[in-house]
């Protein structure tokens, strides 16, 4: 029962507002409402910020370019999602399809293609001459016109994206509980694809009971129509904290390293991937004091620091108060010694938000700062934060990007932020395609470091 109402809870925070959502699962020390509205207004601003209009800035941040959505992505119901990268291409998910920019002028980024394509989230990753979806509801079918009929198909969708122009369905796979999100560990002549999904839901005919935490499928890259699961390892069948929904909500994989890191709701888990097929848990890490959703990982270049997001309130609140612990609704850094995770510090934005901006920490990437340990990092309606955690016991803020609230109540702000060939790219749920620019000593040699594709959860070494 509470597995199915947080998979609601979660699902519905990016489509309703934050008072919708409320009546999912709160774990305990679950943020308190602020009592005035004077106690979240975000500050006028400390020294060295730069204002725009709406829009605010640490002196060596700026904003480049911003692409709004346009039709047909642009329904109040279709919300941009997550961000790919290849070539001078730019993939944005929408919960309406799909996108490709041409960034090959970053500052003039230019709309390529649209697909019209339903089904939350459609986060997104491409590979080769391949764009993977998932998709987290219940469709008619497999197809990108399946609105009809009973909803019995939910899973991974494929293009062929060969012609940029002209992006080509090329078949799917049906997974239980469907995929909320999944990772890319390529292997030879296929590409294995880390499914993660919240559930089981006892009542749903998509989601049976058990469902095991992950989902393995085989992609074979010259015949992608034939894609299938393989694998549904049960990660660590018995799970210490078990109040949250089996099934993991990320899973970032560092296939230089073997490694890969897991945010399964209640847990963090460390997993080998020496056989993609057959991943072998290390560690299970466990923190009900300062961790309610475990949202997703990033290890830094050297594969000895994993840092694990809090998602306090699944999106849909405002967490970024005085009201809420530094701890919750933040990222937590770990070291990895002798093979095991060690916590040694938290980061959380110190710009607070107001009572109606849904403000957590949410998706991120490394800057690729040889020597350095530096990420870019969504907020929300709390923007983009860009911070050092080289010191993992004292990760502090570098630069910032934050418009101010948006006008209606409404799920918003920035849903990932990553770093690519020189540039910040920013997916705003309701503004749109931001693209911004860091100056500064430390980030500047991350502009000499060129990247052939740029997938956020399956890493690469720079």
């Amino acid at each position: 029962m509470i597995s199915a109402k947080l998979r609601g809870a979660l699902l519905c925070t990016v489509l309703l507002l934050a008072s919708a959502c409320a009546a999912g699962p709160q774990a305990t020390g679950a943020p308190t409402p602020a009592t005035t509205t004077q106690e979240t207004s975000a500050p006028a601003g400390k020294p060295g910020t730069v204002r725009n209009g709406d829009v605010m800035t640490s002196e060596n941040v700026r904003q480049v370019a911003n692409v709004p959505r346009t039709a047909p992505l642009n329904g109040d119901a279709n919300i941009n999602t997550d961000l790919a990268f290849q070539g001078d291409y730019a993939y944005v998910g929408n919960f309406g399809g799909f996108a490709i920019y041409d960034i090959s002028q970053p500052a003039k980024p230019q709309i390529v293609s649209q697909v019209s394509c339903p089904g939350q989230q459609n986060d997104v990753t491409v590979y080769d001459n391949l764009l993977i979806l998932s998709i987290d509801e219940p469709r008619g079918g497999e197809e990108c016109d399946s609105s009809d009929g009973p909803r019995v198909w939910e899973g991974l969708r494929i293009f062929d994206i060969t012609d940029k122009k002209s992006p080509r369905y090329v078949g799917a796979v049906k997974t239980e509980c469907g995929s909320h999100t999944h990772t890319m560990v390529p292997k030879g002549e296929n590409l294995y694809v880390y499914v993660s999904s919240p559930g089981p839901e006892p009542e749903s005919e998509t989601c049976p009971p058990p469902h095991e935490l992950i989902q393995i499928v085989e992609v074979p890259l010259k015949s992608p129509q034939s894609a299938k699961i393989v694998g549904k390892p049960d990660i660590f069948p018995e799970r210490q904290h078990s109040d949250m929904a089996s099934g993991c909500h990320d899973i970032t994989a560092y296939p230089e390293k073997k490694l890969a890191a897991a945010a399964c709701f209640g847990d963090g888990v460390l997993l080998d991937i020496s056989d993609p097929v057959n991943p072998k848990v290390l560690q299970q890490l466990t923190d009900t004091e300062n961790f309610q959703i475990w949202h997703s990982a990033t290890f830094n270049n050297d594969g000895t620091k994993v840092v694990f997001s809090d998602e306090l309130g699944g999106g849909g609140q405002a967490t970024c108060d005085r009201n809420t612990p530094r701890t919750k609704g933040a990222n937590a850094v770990y070291d990895l010694v002798n093979g095991q995770l060690e916590r040694r510090g938290y980061f959380k934005i110190d710009r607070e938000q107001q009572e109606n901006e849904n403000c957590v920490a949410h998706n991120g990437s490394l800057i690729p700062v040889p020597g350095k340990d530096i990420m870019v990092q969504s907020w929300y309606q709390g923007g983009v934060s860009i911070w050092d955690f080289t010191d993992s016991s004292n990760p502090k803020e570098i630069g910032f990007f934050e418009r101010g609230p948006h006008p209606e109540p409404a799920i918003a702000g920035s849903w990932s932020a990553y770093y690519y060939n020189g540039y910040i790219y920013s997916s705003d749920i309701m503004e749109g395609l931001d693209v911004l620019e860091i100056d500064d000593p430390l980030t500047d040699p991350a502009k000499q470091v060129k990247m052939d594709d740029f997938n956020v959860q399956t890493q690469k070494s720079y």
